[in-house]
């Protein structure tokens, strides 16, 4: 019997490579923002949540909203967060309530079981990144770690200055 043998696939290279002194090559940091964004997607499939579920219990984490508030800040369409929103609240990880104020308005809140998952799915993500960067030489761990960190720090800055969606 005779097995034929194919020899082993070329190793994968997302990125081009340069050398440092030439700087990114053109569509790097997108690439690996995308790159790292399946990774967030895989972790979260694990909790039985979309990525577009996590944004939003994430940010309903930091208190209540409205819809329309929760739409601006996700940059999609209203119709598109009610979908996520309803899926949510179908889980018991949202429940809408009527505001004092103005019966019309409706806050979205997370409830205790929402927070719980909210928190759980912080966990899982960064564990599972944080497994990623275990890839690389100590150094570059800590430093590819802290920079998540000071990304989110300039995405913040940037809603800021420029008042659009996070």
């Amino acid at each position: 019997m005779m097995v034929e043998v194919s020899p082993a696939p070329a190793p994968l290279t997302a990125l081009p490579t340069r050398r440092p002194d030439q700087g990114p090559a053109t569509g790097t940091y997108g690439r690996v923002a995308a790159w790292l964004s399946k990774r967030v997607e895989v972790a979260l499939a694990k909790m039985d949540l979309t990525l577009p579920q996590y944004r939003v219990l994430g940010i309903l984490a930091e208190g209540s909203a409205a819809s329309s508030g929760l739409a601006d800040r996700l940059a999609v369409r209203p119709p598109s967060i009610t979908a996520v929103i309803d899926g949510l609240v179908a889980r018991g990880l949202v429940e809408r309530k009527q505001e004092d104020v103005d019966r019309r308005r409706v806050a979205l809140k997370l409830t205790e079981e929402g927070a719980r998952t909210v928190a759980e799915a912080d966990r899982a993500v960064d564990d599972y990144l944080a497994s990623i960067a275990t890839c690389l030489p100590s150094k570059d761990e800590a430093m590819a770690l802290r920079s998540l960190e000071l990304w989110g720090q300039a995405l913040s800055a940037f809603h800021q200055v420029r008042k659009e969606p996070s």
